[in-house]
This record gives structure tokens, sequence and C-alpha cells, in this order.
């Protein structure tokens, strides 16, 4: 039987620390399925689409990771996929209580589906999307924690919404 796990997340932008944590997952699951969140209480930088996009140029090397988006609760969306697992990556301590709170409410509407906590590579402990987010958009140099699809990108959006201002 095929162990399928998903990678939850916003995504926006994907960063090195995302892949490191996905490459790790194949390791333990056949199958993972990237899955962007589709939020309608937050507005991020780029399009969910566009998220996914970037996610799939920057692995392609990957055939057993699949790229989709979801509404609605993890767990049913699991259900769906046939997964057995959820993996969350973890940087500090303040993710491991947030994270947490999470696994158990998942736990509390399905006990089926596993959280699987991995913790962050070293040198990526530091990364978020939303730190590289900020660092780009005052000009600081970010193409060592992403893709070169996704610093290309980034550095393409960052240029259009400040020639809109």
């Amino acid at each position: 039987m095929e162990r399928i796990a998903i990678y939850p997340g916003s995504f926006d932008p994907l960063t090195n620390g995302h892949i490191d944590i996905i490459e790790r997952s194949l390791c333990i699951f056949d199958r993972v399925i990237v899955a962007v969140l589709k939020n309608p209480n937050k507005k991020g930088l780029f399009s969910v689409e566009e998220r996914k996009e970037l996610i799939r140029l920057s692995l392609p090397d990957m055939p057993n990771v699949e790229v989709d988006s979801f509404g609605g609760l993890l767990v049913d969306y699991a259900v769906q996929k046939n997964a057995c697992a959820v993996i969350r990556g973890l940087r500090a301590v303040s993710d491991f209580e947030v994270e947490f709170q999470m696994a158990m409410m998942n736990r509390r509407l399905n006990k089926d589906v596993q959280a699987i906590f991995l913790m962050t590579g070293l040198r990526w402990i530091f990364t978020s999307s939303s730190v590289i987010k900020e660092a780009a958009l005052f000009g600081g140099d970010v193409s060592s924690m992403v893709t070169p699809v996704v610093n290309e990108r980034l550095l393409i959006k960052i240029a259009s919404m400040q020639a809109g201002q």
C-alpha cells in the first residue's frame, strides 16, 4: 500500500527550507502532496495558482511529489487524498507550540491522520516565507534561500508592485 503524506502550507513563496522538508519526507513516504492552502482571509504576494506553478518549476526532478491546493479542513483533504500523515516543519519551540495545537485539533477530528514533525535543517532554521518576502521587498538578496525561478519571480513581483505605487 502506498504511503502518502500531505505537506500543507501557504508556500508564499516556496523556500529552500520547504524543499529540504519535502526531500526528507520522500525518505519516509512513497508520495508527498505539497498542498497550497487557499485561505480567503490572507492576501498572499503570489496567487495560489502562481505558488503551485513555482513549486512545480522548483521541483522538476521529483516524480513522487504532487502539487495541489485545498480549502477547508486539512483532515478532510487528507482523507480525500488517501494520505496517512500530515508533514509539518519545525524551526523553533514557538513553531512547535502552534503546530502541536493544530495537530491535536486534527487528531480530534480524525485520529487516523498522523502528524509528523520534521526539524528544519540547521542551514534553513532562520528562513521563512515571511522573512524572505520582507528582505526582498527592501532590496535584500534572498537568492541563496529560494530556487532561481522563485527568486526571479519574486524580483518581478516586487518590481511590479513598486511600479504600481
